[in-house]
């Protein structure tokens, strides 16, 4: 590990100091190559959200309605190879060697489908067969045929959405947790959402800007301001994960590499996926953060589905879709950086695990209940609710579960991420990496899948998002119920670990 000791013993800082900037000078040559890496990450993820969205639901005869099943028969099957290629890799390379590999999977795939896949997709995507396939298929079937009609924007949305799981959280966080500690973790994690919360909101303005009615006639490529711009996006995130890897191989050559020489390095920990889900299943701490990323990942989800089908109904053109998605991820930026400024860092410092842990599910709860409240009854709206500025029942509905969406992810971004990830520090180094590769590797992606499959399973019954919407703020519910309870649990099992480990290290050992 870099420096634990030194920055776990460090004399407290200042009133001001700790709060705003608690890092010491010696800190900054880990601390900032780690804090640009996740803004650089962190600005793909948001960045491809938005566009993912945008290009599958604004997609021919395509809608909401697809993005269940693209997160079943997609997504999880794909995940599942990610992370078994991920614990092949593991096991052959070292931990650099791996970040190397898997970036570079990712980035070859936004230049074949930037320069190949999308510039002939006219070509490519099969809609005769696919018209007739729904003409004799039942109308709850339509999402599934959508995801084969425009398979090249389906591998689009796999591969960002899997961009999160694999770059973002199990090698940025996988790493991070390796050279932290906890007493560092509670100072860098909540600066480092910081910068991230900034990225979301840079990100969301080069989205709106890049979806504007720019259109350069002299570039040859698009025939439309629209490809222009997925031409412009998928060139920053290039660019961007390029960024990455310089400055992950800088921090290797000369902040990790330095400090390995000097101690010696334990067994290199051999892994395999499935013992990797029997190492889970026999751990109850692991299980509980397992059932706390597959809760939130289950509501997340459940809502998204009805409240995208309500953005397309507001605005059906990619373009504006896209604009709005924009705006979106800019406020949820705002929003985030003034929970990591003001809030989560001295919440983590300065109350328990579990109460800082509990705030985002039960602030889920809350904005959840009044978005489904409304969904459920706007035919039957107010005439007050012109007062929020919303010009009709369904805009209002649009502007419930934007706040939502920003305020849960603002949460999620935050205070989730952060005290998820320090639940992982007292581990042990076996239990830290293959709990690590099964929860964040395929955990998250069940809760998306289980959330996915659950609304797969209602659109057969009945046909639409919209009828089956009263069955999702059920089971929404439930779900909360069970992450109040694994975050509870957990938290007891976290604070009982961490005291024995520090009676451990204040242990004098003997020669």
């Amino acid at each position: 590990m870099l420096n634990k000791q030194t920055a776990d013993l460090s004399p407290a800082f200042g009133r001001w100091r700790s709060f705003f900037w608690p890092i010491h000078r010696w800190e900054l040559r880990k601390f900032l190559p780690m804090l640009f890496m996740y803004f650089l990450i962190s600005f793909n993820y948001t960045a491809l959200r938005s566009y993912k969205d945008s290009m599958v639901v604004t997609a021919t005869s395509s809608g909401a309605e697809a993005i269940p099943f693209i997160k079943v028969w997609a997504i999880l099957p794909c995940a599942i190879l990610l992370t078994f290629l991920f614990t092949r890799f593991s096991n052959r390379y070292s931990g650099e060697k791996v970040f190397y590999i898997m970036m570079s999977i990712f980035l070859s795939f936004f230049f074949i489908f930037t320069f190949a896949l999308f510039p002939a997709q006219d070509a490519l995507h099969p809609h005769a067969l696919a018209d007739k396939l729904q003409a004799f298929l039942p109308e709850g079937f339509k999402g599934f045929i959508a995801i084969f009609r425009n398979w090249t924007f389906t591998l689009f949305y796999v591969m960002s959405e899997l961009w999160g799981t694999a770059i973002l959280t199990v090698l940025f966080w996988g790493f991070a947790n390796e050279v932290t500690s906890v007493g560092e973790a509670k100072r860098y994690y909540v600066l480092w959402s910081l910068g991230a919360n900034i990225a979301g909101i840079v990100s969301g303005q080069v989205a709106v800007y890049f979806s504007g009615d720019i259109f350069l006639s002299w570039l040859p490529y698009g025939k439309n301001a629209w490809e222009q711009s997925v031409l412009f996006l998928n060139c920053t995130i290039l660019l961007s994960g390029l960024l990455t890897i310089g400055i992950f191989r800088w921090m290797h050559k000369h902040v990790i590499g330095p400090v390995k020489k000097t101690f010696i390095q334990p067994e290199k920990i051999k892994m395999s996926m499935r013992k990797n889900l029997a190492f889970l299943a026999k751990s109850k701490y692991l299980i509980c953060i397992a059932l706390i990323v597959l809760a939130y990942n289950l509501t997340i989800n459940l809502i998204e589905v009805v409240w995208k089908n309500q953005i397309k109904e507001v605005y059906p053109n990619p373009n504006e879709f896209n604009v709005y998605m924009g705006g979106v991820m800019t406020w949820m930026g705002v929003i985030a950086a003034m929970i990591s400024l003001f809030i989560t860092g001295n919440v983590i410092r300065k109350f328990s695990w579990t109460f800082s842990a509990l705030i985002t599910p039960i602030i889920t709860l809350c904005t959840g209940t009044a978005f489904f409240i409304f969904v459920l009854f706007q035919d039957n709206a107010p005439p007050w609710f012109a007062l929020f500025g919303a010009s009709s029942p369904i805009m209002l509905s649009v502007m419930l579960g934007t706040c939502h969406e920003c305020i849960t992810r603002a949460c999620k971004y935050t205070l989730f991420d952060a005290t998820k990830e320090i639940s992982f520090i007292p581990l042990s180094s076996e239990s830290k990496l293959k709990g690590k590769a099964a929860i964040d590797g395929i955990g998250s992606r069940l809760g998306k899948a289980g959330g996915s499959a659950i609304q797969q399973g209602l659109l057969f019954v009945f046909a639409t998002v919209a009828a089956s919407t009263p069955y999702v703020a059920a089971i929404f519910f439930v779900v909360v119920v069970v992450w109040v309870a694994s975050t509870i649990s957990l938290g007891k099992k976290f604070d009982a670990l961490t005291l024995e480990n520090a009676k451990i290290s204040q242990t004098p050992q003997t020669v």
